[in-house]
């Protein structure tokens, strides 16, 4: 919560604004709301966990990433590379590791568990789905900053939908959806500069079936040619898997 003070002439009196205060408010439990329709949990057929890490990297940076890697934009636009690479669109290898790409199947239900063992809270919001709230709780050790450990909650019989979620420090989260809309799909941090930095990763979803729905509008290739953006091939622009081209993804120090 922020409290400004727009100064609109010069030598105007400035009045004295009390600090603000969330005391009052009261913050949603989504583990703790229905929804209306009665929607149950959806069955899991596949279940992906995300575990956050914080490290410094080569160049004396403190970062943090979601999965395997730093999320990284590659040459040729993900999605161009989902829609124009045949079969091979569905090998995740052909999008380069700094796209922390996951691929998934038409229609199948997906469990994601994100873990943060870290002190600082993430929001993260997905692009393309709504999920279902499942289960939150504790992860990680609290103790080493003298907070106490997150509560275990689970959802009632009817999970609310979100598209946004907050994972505090030391919790995990546990959200599920259903791979009914194919296209190429950002899991982020919605602060800014985290998701600059790269806490991100990205669903690749059905690209067969994407493949047989769309395609490249002319436009969007006439105005990528204009930025000098490359339209064809795998991440790094080449063929298959030559990667040749791309920068050096980041891992986490072991």
């Amino acid at each position: 919560m922020y409290t400004g003070l727009i100064n609109y002439r010069d030598g105007a009196p400035v009045k004295t604004i009390p600090a603000p205060s969330d005391e009052h408010l009261v913050w949603p439990e989504e583990t703790a709301m229905q929804v209306a329709d009665k929607q149950v949990p959806l069955p899991v057929d596949r279940r992906i966990e995300l575990t956050m890490k914080k490290f410094t990297h080569t160049h004396h940076q403190h970062q943090t990433t979601l999965g395997n890697t730093l999320y990284k934009p590659v040459l040729v636009p993900t999605l161009y590379t989902a829609l124009l690479m045949g079969d091979l669109a569905a090998n995740s290898s052909v999008y380069g590791p700094q796209t922390n790409a996951y691929i998934l199947k038409h229609l199948e239900v997906v469990e994601i568990v994100i873990n943060n063992p870290e002190l600082e809270d993430h929001t993260f919001h997905f692009h393309g789905h709504n999920v279902q709230v499942i289960e939150t709780g504790p992860y990680g050790n609290s103790s080493t900053e003298n907070r106490e450990p997150v509560a275990h909650k689970v959802s009632g019989p009817w999970p609310m939908w979100r598209d946004t979620i907050q994972v505090h420090g030391f919790e995990f989260i546990r959200v599920r959806f259903r791979a009914d809309n194919p296209g190429v799909w950002f899991l982020h941090c919605h602060l800014a500069w985290h998701e600059y930095n790269g806490v991100a990763v990205v669903f690749v979803e059905a690209p067969g079936v994407l493949q047989q729905r769309q395609s490249v509008p002319k436009e969007m290739v006439e105005m990528c040619k204009r930025q000098g953006i490359p339209t064809q091939g795998n991440g790094a622009g080449n063929q298959e898997f030559d990667l040749s081209g791309l920068p050096p993804a980041v891992y986490p120090s072991s």
